[in-house]
C-alpha cells in the first residue's frame, strides 16, 4: 500500500497485461474509516493484501466505478471478509441490443454477477469521516461507468474513462462511442486538478490531458473516413493502414475501436452500411 495523498492509498494488484498496465489500482479513501475503490479482479490474494495493509482500520463501503473483470469482482471478495456495502455502478448493461448473428466480441470482460447494494446516480455522494465521494456518470468506456470527485482534494477517480498510460478501449455492444466523447465533453468543464485512474499513474493537468484526448479520437475518425474514402470497406483494412506497426496482442482492441468510431459515423448519417453496423460488416462514405 502507498499513500498517494493525504487522504488516498493505493495498491496495485499484480494482474497487469496489455490492458492493464502495471495491474488494476485500488485505492482508499480516508483513515480509520474507509472506502475502498475497485478492489479488483476475483484475486483472494490482492483483497487479503489490502486487508492486511488496513490492520484495525475499518471498511465503510466498496465502491465500483464499471463493471469489468478486472475491477469489480473483488467487491465481492471483500463483503464476504468485511460486511462492506457494495456501492456505485449499477449492474453491467450493453449500450445497445445485438444485431442478428452479432456476438458479445468482449463478453469474457463483463462482471455480470455485481449486483451492488446502493447504486449511485449521477451526483449523488457517499460520505466518511472526513471524506466525500461524489457519483459523476461517465458512460462510454462501459454504459454503467461512473467516475469520483474527492472534493477534499479537488481530485478524480476516473477509472477506465480517462488514463495516462493508455486511450481507454470503447468496443460495442457494451460501450459507445458518442456516449464516451460526450463523458469528456462534460470532464473538460471541471475543475479537478488531478485524476486517480484504474490503470497507471495519475493524470496530472487533467483538463488540457482530456482535450488532448478529444482531439486524439477526432485525428482517429479522420483517418478511418479517409481509408473509406481511398476505397477500404471492411474493418480489417482500416485497421492494417490506420494501427501500422500495432503488436498482434492489440490488433482485437483496435478493431472495436475502429467499429465504435464506425457505429458512431453511421448515426450521424456520415457513413452507410447494409443493415446494422457489425464488426463483419462493409462501409462506405454516405
Amino acid at each position: 500500500m502507498e499513500r498517494v495523498s493525504p487522504l488516498v492509498r493505493r495498491r496495485i494488484c499484480p494482474n497487469g497485461g496489455p490492458f492493464t498496465a502495471s495491474g488494476t489500482c485500488s485505492y482508499v479513501v480516508g483513515r480509520g474509516r474507509v472506502a475502498v475503490i475497485d478492489p479488483g479482479p476475483a484475486d483472494a490474494g490482492h483483497v487479503e493484501a489490502l486487508l492486511a495493509d488496513l490492520g484495525d482500520e475499518r471498511v465503510e463501503a466498496i465502491v465500483v466505478t464499471h463493471t469489468h473483470r478486472d475491477h469489480s469482482p473483488g467487491a465481492r471478495l471483500l463483503q464476504a471478509l468485511t460486511g462492506a456495502p457494495i456501492v456505485g455502478c449499477g449492474p453491467h448493461r450493453a449500450a445497445r441490443e445485438l444485431a442478428e448473428n452479432e456476438l458479445p466480441a468482449l463478453d469474457a470482460s463483463a462482471d455480470r454477477e455485481h449486483r451492488p447494494d446502493r447504486e449511485l446516480t449521477d451526483g449523488e455522494s457517499l460520505e466518511g469521516e472526513g471524506w466525500t465521494l461524489t457519483a459523476l456518470a461517465t458512460p462510454g468506456h462501459t454504459m454503467n461507468h461512473l467516475a469520483f470527485a474527492l472534493p477534499q482534494e479537488n481530485t478524480l477517480f476516473s477509472g477506465d474513462h480517462v488514463m495516462a498510460w493508455s486511450t481507454s478501449i470503447v468496443a460495442p455492444p457494451d460501450g459507445s462511442m458518442r456516449a464516451y466523447m460526450a463523458s469528456l465533453d462534460r470532464l473538460r468543464e471541471r475543475e479537478e486538478t488531478l485524476y486517480w485512474p484504474g490503470h497507471g499513474g495519475p493524470v496530472r493537468d487533467p483538463r488540457r490531458f482530456v482535450r488532448g484526448l478529444a482531439a486524439h479520437r477526432r485525428q482517429r475518425e479522420a483517418a478511418i473516413r479517409a481509408r473509406l474514402a481511398a476505397g477500404d470497406e471492411d474493418i480489417r483494412a482500416i485497421v492494417g493502414a490506420v494501427y501500422q506497426g500495432l503488436s498482434a496482442k492489440l490488433l482485437g482492441a483496435a478493431a472495436l475501436s475502429v467499429f465504435a468510431h464506425l457505429e458512431d459515423l453511421v448515426e450521424r448519417g456520415l457513413v452507410t452500411t447494409d443493415g446494422p453496423p457489425l464488426l463483419s460488416g462493409r462501409f462506405r462514405p454516405a
